[in-house]
């Protein structure tokens, strides 16, 4: 064992002695159920000139002590920031300032006092009573240095936000974020819903499924990978605007714009088209930058980014053109398609056809270039199994993705309300799922059935919340926006 690992060990044991020591004098402070405080730091802060030699009770975690004989100076840290308390032995009483020896760092306190200036003119609490409200037996990471380790802080996100404040400033914001999301479709007269998390068949996106397994039902299910079937049916029953905000799963890769467990919202509009979605996806995003961060145009790590509407506009097929040179409205079949992407050194998968040629084309030399926000339309039917096909072309659909700092950010299109069309399409799913395809759409019968019943023409959008986060609140990986993101467990192999 390491002198360092020792010394720890005896900082942790001695925490352990002082509450032993506690219990032996009756004052076991996890017996302590409540506490009445009536102030928060920047509250008191705030308002110190009506406060001023005023009462006030304030609670916290103890980050910094100070003594000098018979006067203490602690730092108090609650859910708003730090307050400094100054204990005089004389206010408190002899016996009480003594065990204030028993306090360590990172111990969670009560105090009750009147607040006064310092001479040298911090704002504090005078304190007249102290209370040692829960012990903590753990040692918090060094002042100066605090948790960098990011995959400490990721597992402990609890001391994460206790020793980096700017932390708990990110998941404050995107707090409000969602917030501004859900009131700008409200006041839009937008329906929120809860469809499903469980269901029998996974479907809405081309994505690999977790499964699991209901045993009443002896029956194998999969979380959700998307909520877009179920919502579109609420649109055949009757609803014209509805959304559904929620977590998501996808038992795919891990990066630092992708988590298994992410939240995303879609929404459906009756009587509306991609373009209207187009309009709806940059007035909210601009709305909600505006509403969270006072500005349109923001920074993220160095780079402006002008959010303001209109955003760009140009379909997938002009995108590769004006990228690579190459023009795919000149490139009518499969195998010359599939020849290009050669010359091109993509990879060429089994059952390959034009439309995902020009995907994978897209996705390979185009989306490093769109970092202002731009929106994609028209992509192959082949890669956009749910859209309604281009009146023009159809092998082409009515669909754009929106695009901010080269990261996929919205989905969207003229919902397909064909249902003999649809069932074509899921048949061909199938066809590449059984090839191999594990992201290919399964059969949905009962989504047929509802399209035939009726879907009126509709919009569909959605937006990867956590991915729009990252952009506005100038955050370089999907961890630091997650609260618990997904992570293997300690002592496991990477």
């Amino acid at each position: 064992m390491s002198g360092t690992e020792e010394n720890l060990n005896e900082m942790l044991m001695m925490r352990r002695e002082k509450l032993k020591e506690l219990n032996e004098m009756g004052k076991n402070p996890f017996r302590i159920e409540k506490y009445d405080y009536t102030h928060h730091s920047t509250t008191i802060k705030d308002n110190f000139d009506e406060l001023e030699e005023q009462t006030v009770s304030v609670a916290g975690r103890l980050m910094s002590r100070r003594g000098h004989g018979k006067v203490s100076f602690m730092d108090l840290q609650d859910s708003e920031g730090r307050i400094q308390i100054f204990v005089k032995m004389n206010a408190i009483g002899k016996e009480a300032y003594e065990q204030l020896n028993l306090l360590d760092l990172g111990d969670i306190i009560g105090v009750k006092g009147e607040v006064f200036k310092t001479k040298t003119g911090e704002i504090s609490v005078r304190a007249k009573e102290l209370i040692l409200l829960t012990k903590s037996l753990q040692i918090l990471p060094e002042k100066f240095h605090g948790l960098k380790d990011q995959d400490l802080r990721y597992r402990q996100r609890y001391v994460d936000l206790i020793v980096n404040p700017e932390v708990k400033e990110t998941f404050i914001l995107r707090s409000k974020i969602i917030k501004a999301v859900r009131e700008y479709l409200d006041d839009r007269g937008f329906l929120e819903v809860d469809t499903p998390i469980l269901n029998t068949i996974a479907g809405g996106a081309n994505a690999r499924p977790f499964i699991t397994h209901h045993n009443t039902l002896d029956l194998d299910m999969y979380l959700r990978i998307a909520n877009e079937l179920y919502l579109k049916r609420l649109i055949v029953g009757g609803f014209e605007k509805v959304y559904e905000m929620g977590r998501m799963f996808r038992n795919e890769g891990m990066s630092y714009k992708h988590n298994p467990e992410f939240t995303n919202i879609e929404l459906y509009q009756a009587y509306a088209d991609y373009e209207d979605m187009m309009v709806l996806t940059e007035e909210m995003v601009a709305y909600v930058a505006e509403k969270t961060l006072g500005s349109t145009v923001i920074d993220y790590q160095g780079k402006e980014i002008d959010l303001t509407p209109p955003w760009r506009r140009i379909t997938m097929i002009d995108a590769i053109k004006e990228y690579t040179g190459i023009d795919f409205k000149s490139i009518d079949t499969d195998e010359e398609a599939i020849e290009v992407a050669k010359s091109k050194g993509l990879e060429i998968e089994p059952n390959m056809k034009r439309g995902h040629v020009i995907s994978e084309m897209f996705e390979e030399f185009c989306e490093e270039h769109l970092v202002q926000p731009t929106f994609v339309t028209h992509h192959p039917v082949e890669v956009s199994p749910l859209a309604k096909r281009n009146a023009e072309d159809p092998r082409l659909t009515n669909r754009f993705e929106a695009f901010i700092n080269t990261w996929e950010i919205a989905n969207a299109f003229s919902e397909l309300n064909d249902p003999i069309d649809q069932k074509e399409r899921f048949a061909e799913q199938v066809r590449q799922r059984e090839a191999g395809d594990h992201e290919a759409h399964m059969m949905d019968m009962d989504f047929v059935n509802a399209l035939e019943v009726g879907l009126p023409p509709t919009g569909g959008l959605g937006i990867g919340i956590d991915r729009l986060i990252m952009v506005l609140t100038n955050q370089p990986t999907i961890r630091d926006v997650i609260l618990f993101p997904t992570m293997k467990p300690v002592g496991e192999d990477e």
